[in-house]
């Protein structure tokens, strides 16, 4: 079960703000990357393609930072750490619905092949500022 998220963090959600996904590579060190997120109550969703780097990285070590800072505001930030679920129900409909939210229209960038899945953080630490 994960923390409650405050106000201020759902607001930072719910807007168009960026993260940056942090995961732990096979050799233990970092792999960060930006990613479009959306709320779904106090869990964090994100999105990502079967056997790309995140999404092996996660298969073996579902441990998670993730990190919100919006441009307009550089001293507020938060980040949310914990173990993370994944499931590819839904992965097209999330991916679609991100892009929506961030660039106005429906993902058109993946190839036939690819394999979406949902990645839902249920964050068991939240710290940060200006929250």
């Amino acid at each position: 079960m994960g923390v409650e998220l405050a106000d201020k963090v759902k607001e930072l959600l719910d807007a168009k703000s960026y993260a940056v996904v942090s995961t732990v590579q096979p050799d233990g060190s970092p792999q960060s990357s930006v990613v479009w997120v959306r709320r779904d109550g106090d869990d964090i969703l994100f999105s990502t393609v079967q056997g790309r780097r995140k999404h092996l990285n996660l298969v073996r070590d579902p441990r998670i930072s993730l990190l919100v800072n919006p441009a307009d505001d550089p001293y507020t930030y938060f980040e949310a750490r914990g173990e993370v679920s994944m499931t590819t129900e839904g992965g097209r409909e999330l991916i679609d619905e991100l892009s929506r939210k961030y660039r106005g229209e429906d993902y058109r960038f993946d190839g036939p092949d690819a394999v979406r899945v949902v990645v839902r953080l249920s964050p068991r630490k939240v710290v940060g500022n200006n929250l």
